[in-house]
């Protein structure tokens, strides 16, 4: 579920909103990742994890898959007018691990230190400011923190590891 409400939904949302995008031109497409992309890697066999599960690894696959699949889009995007970029949100107060996918003493941690998170207007920031700064007008395929490019993992910088997930992803969401 995880993989597939992080990364899948938004490439098919992405997929179907394409051509308005281009018509539309100048446009732009945010994509919220996370930091915690870096201890991820892409089990290409497993994407869906049923071998073995653990929350946050998940998570963190998830957010790499976002980077992955902004850099390629971002690729199939040049020449038309239509940038892609990604951001890295901040530790956001919100309902993350609610639904009780964390649990211990993990779980007791994240309660204790969240309201020291940023408001959900903080972190929004970043994502405004790649929506409408003319300051990125013309910047594809980046990663972003706190508003600025920031330099991702290597596994995200894989161009070979973001057109196969691409590949991969068309194929689980019915694409030609």
């Amino acid at each position: 579920t995880t993989f597939a409400v992080n990364h899948l939904a938004p490439f098919l949302l992405t997929h179907r909103l394409l051509g308005r995008l281009k018509d539309s031109s100048p446009s732009r497409i945010v994509n919220v990742a996370s930091r915690a992309h870096v201890r991820a890697r892409l089990d290409f066999d497993d994407l869906h994890n049923r071998r073995l599960y653990r929350s946050m690894d998940v998570y963190s696959q998830s957010k790499l898959a976002n980077i992955l699949f902004t850099r390629e889009l971002a690729r199939r995007l040049e020449g038309t007018g239509v940038t892609a970029n990604c951001l890295h949100p901040g530790v956001v107060r919100s309902d993350f691990g609610a639904s009780g996918d964390m649990g211990g003493f993990f779980r007791l941690g994240w309660l204790l230190v969240q309201p020291f998170f940023l408001s959900p207007e903080k972190g929004a920031r970043t994502s405004i400011y790649l929506a409408q700064s003319p300051d990125v007008a013309d910047v594809s395929g980046e990663y972003f923190d706190n508003c600025r490019p920031s330099k991702s993992s290597s596994r995200s910088r894989n161009l070979g590891d973001a057109e196969r997930l691409w590949t991969v992803s068309a194929e689980l969401c019915g694409i030609a």
